[in-house]
């Protein structure tokens, strides 16, 4: 990467936890100038002060004081549209924390106000900036496992350790972006749509099983049809005590293991005796949060990006609410 470029020009919209690793990671690129934009008082001098930045009080005073390239919006999910409406307006190209919204009402006009105004609009679902994200799914179009028609994606980790401010944000609430299929299984439901089409249908079954001090789902089934007819089951939870995610995916010549908190991914074909691994580099936790940013960076330049598009964001917004109905009506609900 040339060191002799201009760096672009960076706001990030809301500084919670995962705002400011957005903007450890876009900082540490070395390819942006980055400034922050905060309603909390008490957040905008402690992030001020940590990464010597600007740290505007709230996106008005930003947008007056100073031009962007382009924003990250980290706010609650019920306001990630109005603030990417007014980002795009004032010609900044945008990455969208997930999900992309709760509900599709405006979703229409905004696309066509990007595209009206040549504006990159990126959905942030890091899986797809994993090690070995590309060669899994590289793997998967290549046919080296025939045509996949079972998968099954497992995962979990214990909330109160790794995420134990969950009581008190977004997360205790559907209207915010919260509870388990909204916070983090979408990122498993947006994988295996990456890797193998749209999902067509769910039946899923969810409730609040273990998380002390919310009402919302912390354990998750989904059993889902993709457009393809591959048959994929889901299982969720947030209080066990593993941190761990993998998928496995179930050919006709073979299957393809990937285990996301190992870095490491298995392929076991017909014939053979036992799997065949690949393991990747280890790497600390910021690692495809730094990757993410060095791609919408390589974007705004003008190359190919492996970042979730809106429309894919859109689609994956669609399933969220799929689950969230057939969990409450115990029917089967079909993605339209």
């Amino acid at each position: 990467m040339s060191s002799t470029k201009k760096p672009h020009s960076i706001l990030i919209v809301g500084l919670g936890s995962i705002g400011e690793r957005h903007l450890r990671c876009f900082q540490n690129t070395g390819r942006f100038s980055v400034a922050g934009c905060e309603l909390n008082p008490e957040i905008v001098g402690r992030i001020a002060e940590r990464y010597s930045c600007p740290v505007f009080n709230g996106l008005d005073e930003a947008l007056a004081a100073q031009n962007f390239d382009a924003a990250v919006i980290c706010t609650l999910a019920n306001s990630h549209l109005p603030i990417a409406t007014q980002c795009v307006k004032r010609n900044l190209h945008v990455l969208i924390e997930k999900p992309l919204a709760l509900t599709p009402e405006g979703l229409a006009e905004f696309l066509e106000l990007a595209q009206a105004n040549r504006r990159i609009v990126r959905v942030a679902y890091t899986s797809r900036s994993l090690p070995l994200a590309s060669e899994v799914k590289r793997r998967i179009e290549a046919g080296a496992i025939g045509k996949v028609r079972h998968a099954v994606s497992v995962s979990g980790q214990h909330f109160p350790t790794y995420r134990p401010a969950y009581r008190t944000i977004y997360y205790r609430s559907h209207e915010t972006g919260g509870g388990a299929i909204q916070d983090a299984l979408t990122h498993q439901l947006h994988t295996m749509e990456w890797l193998l089409g749209p999902i067509e249908r769910v039946f899923a079954t969810a409730a609040h099983q273990v998380l002390p001090d919310v009402e919302v789902e912390d354990t998750v089934n989904v059993s889902a049809v993709m457009a393809g007819g591959a048959l994929v089951g889901f299982s969720f939870n947030q209080f066990q005590a593993p941190n761990e995610t993998f998928l496995q995916l179930n050919g006709t010549l073979g299957s393809l293991r990937w285990e996301m908190s190992r870095q490491r991914l298995g392929v076991f074909a017909l014939g053979d005796q036992d799997w065949a691994w690949t393991q990747a580099a280890a790497e600390e936790l910021d690692g495809a949060y730094l990757r993410q940013a060095n791609a919408f960076a390589d974007e705004l330049q003008g190359s190919a990006s492996p970042l979730a598009t809106f429309e894919e964001g859109w689609q994956t917004m669609k399933v969220n609410r799929a689950v969230l109905e057939s969990a409450r009506s115990h029917l089967e609900v079909r993605i339209s």
